[in-house]
């Protein structure tokens, strides 16, 4: 290459994001060159011209980019008000879920449900917006299995690798990643893998990254015209997902109620409340008026 070829070369190694965004004026300008040479750099490189060049090099960034581009097609329609906004918003929404419960199969939900109450521990992972789902996970799945934890919550991926390292057959991951992926949750639902441990994967589509590491998949329509994903259907699955489990949780009454029994000093009661709550712990349970009686 020449003097200035080089420099193209550079710069586009450097900043590929940007050498895949910016338009070709935008570029030569930044690099310090004419518009010829960008055009006869791509040229050298086998391309057509700096555009095709250009638009290979975006292909890369097609998941990181779509939302950005969906953004731009958003803001350019009219609305009458932020009334009307949001209530597009939420016909998005609304066709999510709708989309995301009719693809649902008896077969991948049974063996969902399977997974999580066959699990000896079960862990839940996500980052970025999935973290909280992944959270909101672990608070659900918490009244009905005796040992789940959420390593998106720990100071660091590599804090989440050591809890995965004590992982095993009996065990479960329940990776959670919507567009866009991220590489964190992708390395340590691998590593989880090579444990042989059980991985139950909440994504989005079947080319998902996650889908070939996992031994059940629920798919979640998750495309939002202003944002990257929807975590409405996500969230609206995760707690269809957890009603599944109680309903075959034996004893879950009985287990949500010791709970609620137990968290209730931390509630906001009114004073009837208290009051009822005050006669119920004074009353004595089932099992003991039947051992009174029988006595």
């Amino acid at each position: 290459m020449s003097g200035v070829q080089q420099r193209l070369a550079t710069a586009v190694l450097a900043h590929p994001f940007r050498a895949a965004t910016a338009s070709i004026d935008e570029f030569a300008k930044e690099v310090g060159v004419s518009i010829a040479s960008a055009n006869r750099f791509a040229v050298g490189l086998g391309y057509r011209g700096y555009a095709q060049f250009r638009a290979e090099l975006a292909r890369a960034f097609e998941s990181t980019l779509a939302p950005v581009e969906r953004l731009r097609s958003g803001l350019a329609q009219v609305a009458a008000n932020s009334a009307e906004l949001m209530a597009r918003s939420l016909d998005e929404d609304q066709r999510n879920v709708q989309r995301t419960r009719e693809g649902l199969q008896v077969q991948g939900c049974e063996r969902a449900v399977d997974l999580i109450l066959g699990a000896r521990r079960i862990n839940t992972l996500g980052y970025g917006a999935s973290a909280f789902l992944a959270g909101l996970m672990h608070h659900e799945l918490d009244a009905y299995c005796r040992d789940v934890a959420t390593l998106s919550q720990m100071p660091g991926p590599s804090h989440a690798a050591r809890q995965i390292f004590k992982l095993g057959p009996q065990d479960l991951l329940i990776a959670i990643a919507m567009p866009r992926y991220s590489e964190d949750t992708l390395m340590l639902t691998r590593m989880a893998h090579e444990r042989a441990c059980k991985i139950l994967v909440l994504t989005d589509q079947p080319t998902s990254p996650l889908v070939a590491l996992a031994d059940q998949v629920l798919l979640v329509h998750a495309a939002k015209q202003m944002s990257a994903t929807s975590n409405a259907a996500a969230l609206a699955c995760i707690e269809a997902l957890c009603a599944a489990v109680a309903r075959r949780t034996p004893q879950a009454v009985e287990r949500a109620q010791e709970l609620a029994r137990y968290v209730m000093p931390w509630l906001h009661m009114n004073k009837a409340g208290q009051r009822a709550a005050a006669r119920r712990s004074d009353r004595p349970s089932s099992k003991t008026s039947q051992t009174g009686s029988s006595r």
